[in-house]
């Protein structure tokens, strides 16, 4: 079976690859190439497929690797596995690369309840004295005084912006938004179905009719038409022994028949796989979680009075008092007044303007971020994440609230991220750093 391996994809990672195995005159070449994109893109199998198109060898490694109980142990892993590469392109004579998949996972900070650990700064310490000094990396406890070979490292991921700024910067990381096309996803999704049979006509109808599917949605729809043959074979053989029939068994393998591969039943499979997407994005039991937590933070004991996503925009209202004869009173003089949301009454830090700032963001289906630096780091653009929040307003003006009186000054910026292409579309300083000499 030969897979699809889309011409922007293989140029980019070969263009990299090759730079780094070349001595150019008076050229700095970023030792680091950084794939990322949103999840189910294809992006680890998309870089396999080039690795073995150009063959060279792959030097793994996971997120999972990255932590520790003692601390030291990821960065020694990365700088043996980065020998280790050195080492087969001395032995076999052909390129080799470190790969590490899903860094933002394993290196990220998400938001400010993220641990950040001893082993994630050493991890982002090495990578960047790696990327800084590719030929001279050295184990804990030696020295060698002969360089090693070169090693280009590919890393892979969904939100770099999570990742620690000054190791993705231009001068030690490329970065390559991977986001298929349309042509590019009819080629990928005609390769998973390329031993069926599927019409091309097929293919294309199939990927229009799910365009905002990630690639990896097709290949789970191509394992769901198996099911039905595999509870036939459930209850044949009877579920009390379908492990001894599957696991060790003398007899010879269970054989399948070709599933129904027509387009209609395609749609029908792919419309019930939707389906359940949709209900794990309806499910609310997180939010409900999170809303016991923080009346349980504000001292409350009544659930209902947590905001509500009804309720984000709207102050809390209170009847007019009445005089005895039942009339009602003239209202109290005007008091000064600070912005409030969702009936909670803000930090006398947040100006209308703040609070109309999210509110503008919130109301537009984007993602908040709040973000602080202070005056020296800002001339770098080396921002760090304070918190990110979705919908709940309430709780991202109380962090905001907080962040400022934590940073009085330190620059701070509101963020609007769009959820669905992981891009920053706003970005807002509502407080300038200030000096204190």
């Amino acid at each position: 079976m030969s897979f699809y391996i889309s011409p922007r994809f293989l140029n980019k990672l070969a263009i990299h690859i090759t730079k780094n195995y070349l001595t150019l005159p008076n050229v700095r070449v970023p030792l680091i190439l950084g794939v990322h994109g949103r999840k189910g893109e294809g992006k680890s199998f998309q870089c396999e497929l080039v690795f073995e198109r150009m063959g060279i060898n792959v030097v793994q490694m996971s997120a999972g690797e990255l932590e520790s109980p003692d601390a030291g142990d990821p960065a020694r892993l990365i700088r043996l596995r980065y020998r280790e590469a050195a080492e087969m392109v001395k032995v076999n004579g052909k390129m080799a690369v470190l790969m590490i998949n899903d860094i933002d996972a394993g290196a990220g900070r998400v938001d400010q309840y993220t641990q950040y650990t001893v082993n994630t700064q050493l991890v982002n310490g090495t990578l960047m004295n790696i990327a800084d000094h590719p030929t001279n990396v050295q184990l804990p406890g030696s020295y060698d005084d002969q360089p090693i070979q070169r090693i280009p490292i590919i890393v892979t991921g969904n939100d770099f912006a999570t990742l620690y700024q000054p190791l993705v910067r231009d001068g030690r990381m490329e970065k390559f938004f991977w986001e298929p096309n349309r042509d590019d996803r009819i080629g990928v999704v005609a390769g998973i179905f390329q031993v069926d049979q599927v019409a091309h006509a097929d293919i294309e109808t199939l990927v229009d009719t799910f365009p905002d599917q990630a690639i990896d949605f097709y290949g789970a729809l191509r394992s769901r038409l198996y099911d039905e043959q595999i509870q036939q074979l459930i209850q044949s053989v009877g579920i009390e022994r379908i492990s001894q029939r599957i696991v060790n068994s003398k007899e010879a393998p269970p054989e399948f028949r070709k599933p129904d591969f027509s387009l209609p039943h395609l749609i029908e499979v792919g419309n019930e796989m939707v389906q359940e997407q949709q209900r794990v994005q309806e499910s609310t039991l997180a939010q409900e979680y999170n809303k016991f937590l923080y009346n349980r933070r504000l001292g409350e004991t009544d659930p209902k009075s947590a905001p509500t996503s009804e309720a984000h925009f709207f102050r809390a209202y209170t009847p007019a008092p009445t005089s005895g004869n039942g009339h009602a009173m003239p209202p109290p003089p005007p008091q000064p007044t600070t912005p409030s949301y969702a009936g909670q009454p803000a930090s006398t830090r947040l100006t209308t303007e703040m609070v109309t700032e999210v509110n503008r963001i919130l109301g537009q289906g984007y993602r908040l971020a709040i973000e602080f630096v202070d005056h020296r780091r800002f001339r770098t653009g080396s921002w760090n994440c304070y918190g990110s929040y979705d919908r709940d307003g309430a709780i991202a003006l109380q962090e905001l609230a907080t962040c400022l009186d934590e940073h009085p000054h330190d620059y701070v910026r509101l963020v609007g991220i769009d959820p669905g292409a992981r891009r920053r579309l706003i970005e807002t300083i509502i407080q300038r750093a200030k000096s204190l000499t």
